[in-house]
């Protein structure tokens, strides 16, 4: 449906954890009302609606991703099956059942907690400021195949982490740099550098707001059942220490995140 473009800056000034629900509130009742655009008026009209209903909108969690299952041609991971599961754990934590049974008065979007899955590094979804983020992620390794030394690998590595070697040697893949994105690996035309694995970075603990911070990332990938694990833990802290309807984020704490980096990687920070 067409937007004017005095209704498309009205909608960028809603914020942006509730503007695609918004959207398509907005594209629903333009529709319902026979209209085949989208105005200022119409904008205004149903943000004031939503904004009042907000108490029925809420589920106890926010579940977002990006593009990636619409063709989105930098996937790193195919996510599908792992955002089922997702969603699945989350319905079943009935947050927002205990939300209502610990915030006094009425619930607001900002109490939901909010969980996010991007299919590769660019992280259109923004798990670096929500509760839990989950990032695909394909790891490239150098193979035995002959290199030809066509430079697309170097060419692709937005973060100039593979280096070209001397000719009869494989590629150098600076893993420091690396944020596995694959895109070296699907542009290599001879197979000599390919997927190690795929799995699924994690970050923990990012928030907006009044005392914003960037979600630390756990060490390591991780396959599916690992991930579903790591959520599972955050919501059991989430519903231990959270009272009166405090974020994950803010209850997070360093300790928190050097136990959960010796429990599921092993690791001493």
């Amino acid at each position: 449906m067409k937007w004017t473009p005095e209704a498309e800056a009205a909608l960028k000034q809603v914020p942006f954890f509730v503007r695609k629900r918004v959207r398509a509130r907005v594209e629903n009742e333009a529709h319902d009302a026979g209209r085949d655009r989208v105005t200022l008026a119409d904008v205004k009209a149903t943000q004031a609606r939503y904004l009042s209903g907000m108490q029925s909108e809420i589920r106890g969690y926010q579940l977002d991703t990006c593009f990636g299952p619409s063709g989105c041609p930098n996937r790193a991971v195919l996510s599908e099956s792992l955002l089922a599961r997702v969603e699945t754990v989350l319905k079943a934590a009935d947050l927002l059942s205990f939300l209502k049974s610990r915030v006094p008065g009425d619930l607001k979007f900002h109490h939901e907690f909010r969980a996010t899955l991007a299919d590769c590094p660019n992280a259109c979804s923004q798990p670096q400021i929500k509760d839990i983020g989950i990032i695909g992620a394909a790891v490239p390794e150098t193979t035995n195949e002959a290199c030809s030394q066509c430079g697309a690998c170097t060419e692709s590595c937005v973060e100039q982490a593979i280096a070209t070697a001397e000719e009869g040697d494989p590629p150098r893949i600076d893993t420091q740099r690396c944020l596995n994105c694959g895109q070296c690996i699907r542009v290599c035309p001879t197979g000599t550098i390919a997927e190690g694995w795929r799995g699924f970075r994690v970050q923990l603990g990012g928030r907006l707001g009044r005392h914003p911070r960037l979600a630390r990332e756990l060490p390591g990938i991780f396959n599916e059942d690992q991930t579903i694990e790591i959520l599972q833990a955050c919501l059991e802290l989430y519903k231990t220490r959270s009272r009166r309807g405090e974020r994950f984020a803010h209850l997070f704490q360093d300790s928190d995140f050097d136990d959960f980096s010796r429990r599921f990687c092993g690791t001493d920070i």
